[in-house]
């Protein structure tokens, strides 16, 4: 609400606070009031309702750059031995509803370390203070969980702090059906008290004849199987990333000349870039029309030009119109190296009608990529409703790459679309969606999301050289 409705509701209603809001919106009281409505009515209350389904969750880089200050201050605690951030961090889930640090210590030390961590500078409440687990409140809100054990039981804590949930569930059973305990102590066999010795993770799995599991993918999604038959992808790594698309420039709604995100992309040692910038329909970003189209494009080639090692590719983030067109005729799209379709009005379609719109833009012949496949921004908008798999397999059919949009608030697509992507080979591309320099680096979070979606090297684009990418882009 604007300031306006708000004074409104305030004066008329005596509304200070959401709680009240909300009563107000079921009592159907703002439904009345001038400049509100009905439909005003029904959205405030779908908000609120958003709003209280995402308390106390985090977006991925904020808790982990918490995490890691902590980390920075508990490795300066007199006696610690091991340090490791744990939990969900470690997963890399893209939504962080605590940080769990794990650790290890000499018995007679712990106490002093857990001393040590509640006079952490940040720390606004402690909820537990024990000599082995310790719980306090950051002054952001995000609870943070020590726990400390001996040496020799580290790995064991590690890998059960690190879950999930589901993982342990189906570990514990493989150790059951050996005859076997298993918990964050240690592997005890039959009725014996004393752990078989691990030395790390790596042997914990080997205990059981596993190929060693990397934390992406302890989600009980296959993994477990999969290693067990030793058929576990090499998953692809940050240092294979060679390249990024999917940026935006002062051209649309960027906050950086293009030479300047070439530059930032140079200095990580990128061998190119995709200048993305928005299409006309998006007016509210400053899309481009065909005039600047033409103007940016001589920008681009100049760059190029002056360029002997990096290559700048030429594209466009066109949107995906509500009748399934992009956003301009097929001589201006022809243009572009490369054209990302997506999805930026028109959300509330039904299934049916939003699966059926974006697989007629995957069907142009100029669709290189689909952008944020389900349009959702993570703790602030759900995902319009879609048919994912068709979208996989339509995707798959038209020779298009679905993008894994690395921006934080997108982290789209969903990982727990990898296992259908990996049945179907779809081919997706670690995208920043880049708005400023800074944004280049959010690949590093796309990068995790490909490795929980089971992607490995050779099925992400930017993996490849520049020549391998121009040859792509022109077969297509």
């Amino acid at each position: 609400m604007g300031a306006k409705k708000v004074k409104t509701v305030y004066e008329k209603l005596g509304v200070d606070s959401i709680g009240s809001l909300e009563y107000a919106c079921k009592e159907n009281r703002l439904r009345d009031l001038p400049g509100f409505g009905q439909k005003t009515q029904d959205n405030l209350l779908k908000s609120i309702q958003l709003k209280k389904k995402y308390d106390e969750q985090y977006h991925y880089p904020p808790a982990k750059r918490i995490a890691e200050q902590v980390l920075e201050y508990l490795h300066k605690a007199p006696g610690i031995i091991d340090l490791e951030i744990a939990g969900s961090l470690r997963r890399k889930k893209e939504i962080i509803h605590d940080i769990d640090i794990v650790g290890s210590a000499k018995k007679q030390d712990q106490q002093t370390i857990m001393d040590y961590f509640v006079n952490y500078p940040d720390n606004k409440q402690s909820l537990a203070h024990g000599k082995t687990k310790t719980t306090i409140v950051m002054k952001h809100g995000i609870h943070c969980d020590l726990r400390l054990v001996e040496t020799d039981q580290f790995p064991f804590l590690l890998h059960h702090s690190t879950g999930s949930k589901e993982h342990n569930t189906a570990m514990r059973q493989l150790a059951k059906d050996k005859n076997c305990r298993m918990n964050e102590y240690g592997i005890f066999k039959g009725n014996n008290d004393k752990s078989e010795k691990c030395a790390d993770e790596h042997e914990i799995y080997s205990f059981f004849s596993l190929q060693y599991i990397p934390p992406e993918l302890r989600e009980n999604m296959g993994e477990i199987e999969a290693a067990g038959r030793h058929e576990l992808p090499n998953l692809v790594q940050e240092n294979q990333i060679k390249g990024v698309f999917h940026a935006h420039s002062v051209w649309s709604d960027g906050s950086n000349s293009i030479r300047e995100l070439a530059e930032k992309c140079r200095s990580l040692g990128f061998e190119y870039l995709g200048i993305t910038d928005h299409s006309k329909s998006a007016f509210y970003a400053n899309g481009l029309d065909e005039e600047r189209i033409k103007k940016q494009h001589e920008e681009i080639e100049k760059l190029n030009e002056e360029f002997t090692d990096f290559t700048i590719f030429i594209g466009i983030e066109s949107d995906i119109l509500t009748s399934g067109k992009l956003d301009y005729d097929d001589d201006v799209l022809e243009s572009f190296d490369f054209v990302i379709a997506s999805v930026h009005s028109a959300f509330n379609l039904s299934q049916k009608e939003m699966t059926k719109r974006i697989c007629s833009a995957l069907k142009h012949p100029c669709t290189t990529m689909l952008g944020h496949p389900s349009g959702r921004l993570l703790l602030g908008r759900e995902a319009y409703q879609v048919d994912m798999e068709a979208i996989i397999e339509c995707a798959v059919q038209n020779n298009v790459i679905i993008e894994i949009n690395a921006n934080p608030h997108r982290l789209d697509m969903d990982w727990h679309w990898g296992r259908l992507a990996e049945k179907h080979q779809l081919i997706t591309s670690i995208n920043p969606d880049a708005h400023s320099i800074d944004g280049i680096e959010d690949f590093r979070y796309g990068v995790g999301i490909a490795r929980k979606g089971w992607f490995t090297a050779d099925r992400v684009l930017n993996t490849r050289s520049c020549d391998a990418v121009t040859s792509f882009f022109k077969l297509k």
